[in-house]
């Protein structure tokens, strides 16, 4: 069998499962009620989670048949995540209804995933009038106070049982993407009364982080667009969604860029990006958070576009498996800024397709698309060479500033 007919049997029979969520009784329902006058009244519900709920560790992916997928076990997590999700869409929720995708791997040594998702190159929002990478959140343009209330599945809610665990400050909501990539598309929302600009903090980061460890499927994966990063929205969230295949990311081989190994260089894919890993949950979490939003305020501060993708990986090394699972990986790219609307190409370049993940918007480009095509355009929106290698220097030397 080829490896694009066997992705996509991982595809429907990911849906398939995706679908037949079995619901316990014993557990909390985030099922909005029959009638939507009722649905504001009901108000939000808490997803509690603890320490012992974050599985950091024994999460692969199936490796005999695109049917062991069907087996994959559900997380409290997950449960709950999908069957609220599932139920928004059969109300109608979203701008369109989201079918099996069309799925392909493209052939050559990246090992692409293309997808056809005609209808959010149709449907989606117009991203709004963004003109710089730290520009203030206006209450006037479109932002996540103004969304329906039934598009809010529940809101995230730590319990610390250790004293050393950081106390979850802010609500982050979980809300529905209306026009989702994938199954389960879903947006973290910290906080919305207080209209934050996206720009990335720690809590949420921290959150996004836990909602990866809190779900039992390998292709669970978190990201965030900045300004200029083509965040269509300028209100914080970050992008959380299920993809039934691997990507190049989880895997590709990295080289330390200081002694301590606290950033490192990805290689072997179109896009090198900068690369944070932990274990899992504990104490390097959190030193994970700090380096991580360190560099993300280094490139907000000088204006510098940037994308972040988070995903189950192995450890950095010259040579790495996507059958290594056995931390978090967690992708920063600093990149050319990007602001409007994009139409020309066959995808536009945001978190997801710097980590191998290509939503194509048109059957023809579908059809036509091939490796070396992805990867010009990708290619296309990274910075100078020059630049990328300033930043390179100075992000090193901020990881200094960590042991003085």
């Amino acid at each position: 069998m080829s490896w694009s007919r066997l992705f996509m049997g991982f595809s429907s029979l990911f849906q398939v499962a995706f679908m037949a969520v079995p619901h316990h009784s014993q557990e909390t329902s985030y099922l909005l009620p029959p009638d939507p006058e009722d649905w504001e009244k009901q108000g939000t519900l808490d997803f509690v989670y603890g320490q012992e709920d974050l599985v950091g560790k024994e999460i692969q992916w199936p490796r005999d048949s695109p049917s062991a997928m069907d087996t994959v076990p559900l997380s409290r997590f997950d449960s709950a995540l999908r069957s609220a999700w599932r139920q928004r869409l059969e109300l109608g929720l979203f701008r369109y209804r989201l079918e099996d995708l069309q799925t392909q791997i493209l052939p050559g040594s990246v090992g692409f995933v293309a997808q056809l998702n005609i209808e959010r190159g149709i449907q989606r929002r117009r991203p709004q009038n963004i003109r710089s990478v730290r520009q203030e959140f206006d209450p006037e343009q479109f932002n996540f106070n103004k969304i329906r209330p039934g598009e809010v599945l529940f809101r995230m809610q730590r319990e610390p049982k250790d004293p050393a665990t950081p106390k979850q400050e802010d609500d982050v909501l979980v809300v529905i993407n209306v026009s989702p990539l994938e199954w389960g598309h879903v947006l973290l929302v910290p906080a919305p009364a207080q209209g934050l600009p996206q720009r990335l903090l720690p809590g949420v980061l921290r959150v996004g982080l836990e909602a990866v460890l809190l779900s039992l499927h390998p292709g669970f994966r978190v990201g965030f667009n900045s300004l200029g990063g083509l965040a269509s929205v300028n209100h914080l969230h970050l992008h959380c969604y299920y993809l039934a295949h691997p990507l190049p990311v989880e895997g590709a081989p990295s080289t330390p860029l200081d002694p301590k190994g606290c950033i490192h260089l990805l290689q072997a894919l179109p896009a090198p990006g900068f690369l944070f890993y932990t274990s899992g949950p504990g104490p390097d979490l959190e030193v994970l958070i700090s380096r991580v939003c360190r560099a993300t305020d280094y490139l907000c501060d000088r204006e510098i576009a940037h994308n972040l993708f988070v995903t189950r990986g192995a450890p950095p090394g010259p040579t790495s498996s996507t059958s290594d699972l056995s931390g978090i990986r967690v992708i920063l790219w600093a990149r050319k800024s990007s602001f409007g609307i994009k139409e020309s190409g066959a995808f536009n370049v945001a978190l997801c397709e710097l980590a191998g993940h290509l939503p194509v918007k048109t059957s023809q480009d579908f059809s036509s698309l091939t490796e070396a095509a992805a990867v010009a355009l990708i290619q296309d929106c990274l910075l100078p060479e020059t630049q990328a290698g300033e930043v390179r220097a100075a992000l090193v030397a901020l990881m200094a500033q960590e042991e003085l």
